[in-house]
């Protein structure tokens, strides 16, 4: 059992595109008259936009801003916020701007607004950092959160690309070193690895449009996850590390964070194998430092230590500097394995993950993908680029040995040579493991007000015999009689007339016409057409429960694994009408055996039915003697355009 302490940080958050437009409503939300707006000089028009959004609740500015949050310039925005009377503090910008107002905030007490144009996160920390005589300090407080953040997407529309790919690498830092803080618990995670997914996602498409919205949007929300870990975890090696480069040799923020990101992952990874785990299957890689370290040489993304104007020959009073003060990390820190990170990062050196399965055939998926690249159909090239990731990685998972995949192809091919015209083992393949009615789901159950819809199974004949109403499709097989009468209409309730509707079934002993040579033409299965008011009635005998079959491939396999091979008691039905969508679906005996176990996973609860038993008098006036059953059902089809 996992025992976990969570803390969830109140504060209100706005986003969207356009939403600077409800800024003054937000200042005045919180009591704000006179607000003081903080900024830097590379935000001249975003500070215009807030300027005007801001109106005449605007009574000072302050755009001197500077990375790391020097407390010079902290005292120098605290003396403009003085003399300017200021009751709120409105901050545009990045992690340095928000820094600010933080350090304002909390030397005076003065409610934030806080709107972000990178994907720092800051915003939503009770975190601060500052920097005094070159070293960086980091302090956290209820008082220094800001109460309110305005995300709005367009803002961030002028960030340009290095920017924003460090900006989101600095935001994929938090949600990753959350996964393996000592005090990580399960809804950090979640929002760590859905960060963590989103920028992996997203960056490469904003590389290659940074004018999309929809890319740049997604970057804003995992930002704002991630800053959500930041705030409610402890952070590690890697912050600990790019704190002391930024405030003891004045290296850029977010820069540095994406140098050290994939090393301090490296360096960790031993220590926490299942927070890897999890990043490289959020990233869709073999392995997690590497996979970082990939992403962001791919980007064009700073991957040297050196490239940022590092000296090496200071690699080592870095390093001593990251361990002098003790703080929780995965792996023991120690001086000599901290320097050795620091100088695969001054270098740029890729990290080498484990010789893992996944790694072994990273390279060759990727070529196999590559393969696809100009297929003239992109719903073919997209499909056959899931299935081969997929397939790799399922063999990688495993482990896959020779045999083993020999085994498979065997299966396989012990399943094609069963199929043909009155026997399809293939299908019954796909139907038993449940993928069958996976695509029958997501293929033909987004409308709701039409009748579920249900695999159509193997032993379905194409062109079934016409037969008028009324009529007895059961060939004189034994059985109980079943009266069936059924209606077809639209979703409105409208009847449907003119519609073709092929019906079949097996007999009592559970088998159907084609399973039977002894027979003489098809029984128990035919072609009806509704009438004007939409009806259709026949005669057949109440469908038994049936198992599918057992000497095939696909009969040893679930013999193999336990499973029974029955199926639940069931009518088919197949409905085309013009101008409406195409119906295949099942009704099952209400009290039939095995309706909670059906061996394809065909049933739904709205498909089972009242087969109801009867006695005396048919609606046709046939004589039967003893119990007859009878069925009504409304079937509801979607018109095309639905």
């Amino acid at each position: 059992m996992r025992t976990f302490v969570h803390t969830s940080h109140p504060a209100r958050v706005l986003f969207g595109s356009g939403t600077v437009g409800d800024l003054a409503e937000e200042v005045r939300r919180l009591g704000g008259s006179r607000v003081l707006l903080l900024s830097s000089p590379p935000l001249a028009e975003a500070s215009a936009r807030v300027r005007d959004a801001l109106g005449g609740l605007l009574a000072a500015e302050f755009d001197g801003a500077a990375m790391h949050t020097p407390t010079e310039v902290t005292e120098a925005a605290l003396a403009v916020l003085r003399e300017a009377d200021a009751d709120c503090l409105v901050s545009v910008g990045g992690g340095s701007t928000t820094g600010l107002s933080k350090a304002l905030a909390v030397r005076t007490d003065l409610p934030q607004v806080v709107v972000p144009t990178t994907y720092a996160g800051s915003e939503v920390t009770p975190v601060l950092g500052e920097t005094r005589d070159g070293h960086k300090v980091t302090r956290s407080s209820p008082a220094i959160l800001p109460e309110t953040v305005v995300y709005d997407v367009d803002f961030t529309l002028s960030l340009p690309l290095p920017m924003s790919i460090t900006s989101g690498v600095n935001a994929m830092a938090h949600a990753v070193e959350a996964l393996y803080s000592a005090d990580a618990d399960p809804v950090t995670d979640r929002r760590a690895l859905d960060a963590i997914s989103l920028i992996g996602r997203a960056l490469p498409r904003l590389a290659a449009d940074p004018s999309d919205l929809v890319a740049r949007a997604d970057l804003l929300q995992a930002a704002w996850l991630a800053g959500t870990c930041l705030a409610t975890v402890g952070m590690g090696l890697h912050h600990k590390l790019c704190h002391t480069l930024g405030g003891s040799f004045g290296l850029p923020h977010a820069e540095t964070h994406t140098v050290i990101l994939p090393h301090a992952m490296a360096y960790n990874a031993p220590a926490a194998p299942d927070a890897m785990r999890r990043i490289a299957r959020a990233l869709d890689v073999p392995d997690a430092p590497s996979g970082v370290y990939d992403l962001i040489a791919t980007l064009g993304g700073p991957t040297s230590l050196s490239a940022l104007g590092m000296p090496e020959a200071e690699l080592g009073r870095a390093a001593e500097l990251a361990v002098a003060t003790p703080y929780p990390n995965p792996r023991e820190l120690t001086a000599q394995g901290i320097e050795g990170l620091l100088a695969d990062a001054w270098h740029g050196r890729r990290p080498q993950g484990p010789a893992t399965a996944d790694s072994l055939t990273a390279r060759l998926t990727e070529q196999v993908v590559a393969s696809f690249a100009h297929a003239p159909d992109p719903r073919v090239r997209t499909l056959l680029t899931a299935l081969v990731r997929h397939l790799h990685s399922f063999v990688a998972e495993q482990d896959l040995t020779d045999a083993e995949w020999q085994y498979a192809i065997d299966f396989l091919t012990r399943t094609g040579q069963l199929c043909g015209p009155t026997r399809q083992e293939f299908v019954l393949l796909s139907d038993v493991l449940g993928v069958s009615s996976a695509v029958d789901l997501l293929t033909n159950s987004r409308t709701p007000d039409t009748t579920p819809s249900a695999v159509l199974g193997p032993f379905y004949v194409e062109g079934p015999p016409e037969a008028p109403h009324g009529s007895d499709i059961s060939g004189g097989l034994p059985g109980t009689p079943l009266w069936v009468d059924v209606r077809i209409t639209d979703t409105a309730g409208t009847p449907v007339k003119d519609a073709v509707v092929d019906v079949w079934q097996s007999n009592e002993d559970g088998f159907y016409d084609v399973q039977l040579p002894e027979l003489e033409g098809p029984v128990l299965r035919a072609r009806l057409r509704s009438d004007a008011e939409g009806r259709l009635t026949f005669w057949s005998i109440l469908p038994s429960e049936y198992p599918i079959p057992e000497d095939g491939p696909v009969g040893r396999m679930l013999s193999a694994v336990g499973r029974h091979p029955y199926r639940a008691p069931h009518l088919h039905f197949m409905i085309d009408a013009p101008g409406h969508r195409r119906l295949v679906t099942q009704l099952f005996v209400a009290g039939g055996s095995y309706l909670d176990s059906d061996t394809v996973f065909g049933v739904k609860d709205e498909l089972v039915v009242d087969f109801a038993p009867q006695t005396g008098p048919t609606p046709d006036g046939r004589s039967v003697d003893g119990e007859w059953r009878r069925l009504n059902h409304s079937f509801r089809i979607a018109p095309l355009t639905d």
